[in-house]
């Protein structure tokens, strides 16, 4: 360990652009890391914070932001199936928000029944049916800036309707460009224009003790032209949608792999060029009767010293950086194991990298220390 150190310390400017290039690599892999465990969140934050155990959709909607209306007899279906506790609706569609001054911008508008579910943000007094007030809706705080929010209560136009914006909520930030607005679903009925009978989405709550796939197959058999979905399985669809369909996870995922890669070549290139520098000394540890396994220490210490150091350096400079992008994209979210988890993949790029190095190490004839 010593002679690796000091193998280090020889040239302190290739070992500073050493860890600086590993630092810049582990930064990528848990930045980028974080945006794509963000973005899998977002995209079924609003299917996991209902208390529904199966979701109607129409036939081939893929994810909670894209939706097609159903019809009220499909909902009296479902409120007559066997195990079923109570059926909520749901519509989700596009619409126009103007803000006091005039301004015009595109929200997405999602309006439901107060029964879907405690932690979703509906304008709803707690337990009852009924709203605070007709026409109010809630906005985001990450969105209040973007619809010109500045103070409480505030009356804005939703496709010509009157509205008035009641207060604000945390944690349900959009991830597609147009901010979530919520209001209760016969408001939003009223501002979308659509019938009061008609729903995008039919969420049902089951009797405790009841087979939630039981229920499934009997109203897939009654209902064949629309989805039925459990709550895991619509919430895993619209994350895999986003995720793969869209492009936009797999443009994340490719980043965090391209840092990976950097850090790679980065090690690779110094470990080598380090290693060819020293080969007199290896030379001389082995014509003094070094084992193979003595010089591969020593490399795979360089390598391990490296790792470890630009590791903690690319730490300490990510989470002052996730902090600061989260005032542009407040759904960026690190969980506690990525961190934890990066150490394995930037060691073992490290020990990837060092291989080239050992072989020139073993190689290097004992004689070259009298030719030296």
């Amino acid at each position: 360990m010593r002679l690796a150190w000091k193998n280090i310390l020889h040239d302190r400017v290739r070992f500073l652009a050493t860890i600086v290039g590993i630092g810049f690599a582990v930064f990528l892999m848990v930045f980028q890391g974080s945006l794509l465990f963000g973005f899998s969140r977002a995209a079924s934050k609003l299917v996991d914070v209902t208390d529904s155990d199966l979701w109607i959709t129409a036939r081939g909607v893929l994810c909670f932001d894209f939706s097609a209306p159903l019809s009220r007899r499909l909902l009296e279906i479902a409120e007559s199936a066997p195990g079923v506790e109570r059926v909520s609706r749901m519509v989700v569609s596009y619409a126009e928000y103007r803000s006091g001054d005039g301004k015009h911008h595109a929200v997405a508008l999602i309006g439901a029944d107060p029964d879907v579910g405690d932690r979703f943000p509906v304008p709803y007094v707690a337990g009852a049916r009924v709203a605070l007030e007709p026409d109010s809706v809630l906005i985001d705080q990450s969105n209040a800036e973007q619809l010109e929010v500045t103070a409480l209560p505030v009356d804005v136009e939703i496709n010509k309707h009157r509205a008035r914006v009641l207060r604000k909520v945390t944690g349900f930030s959009s991830f597609v460009g147009s901010p979530y607005v919520f209001t209760s679903y016969s408001n939003a009925v009223k501002y979308l224009g659509i019938r009061p009978e008609d729903s995008m989405y039919i969420l049902l709550r089951l009797k405790p003790g009841s087979s939630t796939l039981g229920v499934k197959r009997f109203l897939q058999t009654r209902l064949p032209e629309v989805d039925i979905w459990t709550h895991d399985e619509f919430s895993a669809q619209s994350r895999t949608y986003w995720l793969t369909q869209t492009g936009a996870g797999g443009g994340i995922l490719v980043a965090a792999i391209l840092g990976f890669l950097v850090g790679l070549v980065v090690v690779s290139q110094t470990m080598y060029a380090t290693t060819m520098e020293h080969l007199e000394e290896f030379a001389t540890l082995k014509a003094l009767g070094a084992s193979k396994w003595f010089v591969v220490r020593i490399v795979l210490s360089q390598a391990l010293i490296c790792g470890v150091t630009g590791c903690l350096l690319g730490l300490l400079a990510t989470f002052p950086a996730i902090d600061a992008a989260r005032q542009a994209i407040p759904w960026i979210k690190t969980p506690w194991w990525l961190p934890a988890g990066v150490w394995i993949p930037t060691l073992a790029m490290c020990a990837i990298a060092a291989n080239l190095s050992i072989r020139a190490a073993l190689k290097v004839e004992p004689a070259r220390v009298f030719r030296a």
